[in-house]
């Protein structure tokens, strides 16, 4: 099989890395990629938000599959349009990828099918979020999210009314994030050990990858502003298989049941 991946950062060299091993794989083309990829991987200097070019490159070089990495690509439709085209795709939907590129979307979809998420609140304009947070009730540490892409640095945790008024004044007066602070979110603050749980799916079969811990912080001990990540690690234990099957299984009445498959193995 040939592949293009998209993207050029840690995540697609290391899946670019993965794919070489396999003796299916002839060659991976990576777009744009790096200079660390190229060790591995032919790159094409197109822009991952150049929908046609990746279609034309995949076209000419009789591509199997095109595997997508950055969220800005998948929020724009890059699947979607790979798939128009008749090219296959690994990735969301525009309409899935929805979930990464609105927060306020994702919030609201895990309140309307009881999933458990920190409380919240959305604001569309700066003088109702300050407001909020001049209240006396209002409690802190608590955390204040721009709605859209950030590349990671769109959320801040605010130890107290001036970090989350700077945050407001950030996101919603200074628009240091675009559009992606037309709206934004204030919740609680949970506390507690991250943990990222991916799978891949096809709409009725569900493949869990490792969970893992990403590092946001920039400094150490979580100190420091946010990052679009500092470095990962996973381990078998960061679940357990306990809270795994509960996450794998649990439907919004908060009861287990179906199957789900990993590759041979079939658990109930």
């Amino acid at each position: 099989m040939k592949i293009i991946i998209v993207g050029a950062g840690g995540r697609e060299h290391t899946m670019a890395w993965k794919l070489r091993r396999s003796p299916k794989v002839t060659e991976v083309i990576c777009v744009p990629g790096n200079g660390g990829m190229a060790g591995i991987a032919r790159c094409a200097a197109i822009n991952p938000e150049d929908f046609e070019a990746i279609t034309e490159l995949a076209r000419e070089e009789g591509v199997d599959y095109v595997l997508v990495g950055p969220e800005a690509p998948l929020a724009a439709g890059i699947v979607d349009h790979l798939k128009a085209a008749g090219i296959k795709a690994l990735g969301p939907a525009r309409a899935a990828a929805r979930l990464e590129s609105s927060k306020v979307f994702a919030k609201d979809f895990m309140a309307r099918h009881n999933i458990p998420t920190a409380d919240y609140k959305t604001y569309e304009d700066a003088e109702s979020a300050l407001a909020r947070l001049r209240s006396p009730e209002t409690k802190y540490p608590l955390v204040v999210k721009a709605d859209g892409l950030a590349a990671g640095k769109g959320v801040v945790v605010a130890k107290n009314a001036e970090e989350a008024s700077d945050a407001v004044k950030r996101i919603m007066i200074d628009r240091e994030f675009g559009e992606s602070g037309d709206r934004l979110i204030i919740e609680d603050c949970l506390i507690g050990i991250e943990a990222s749980y991916i799978v891949l799916t096809d709409g009725k079969t569900v493949l869990p990858a490792a969970a893992a811990r990403d590092h946001k912080a920039a400094f150490d001990n979580d100190e420091g502003p946010n990052t679009g990540g500092m470095g990962t690690y996973s381990t078998d234990d960061i679940l357990g298989p306990e809270l795994e099957k509960e996450v794998l299984r649990r439907d919004k009445s908060g009861r287990f049941r179906g199957y789900y498959r990993t590759g041979a193995r079939r658990r109930r």
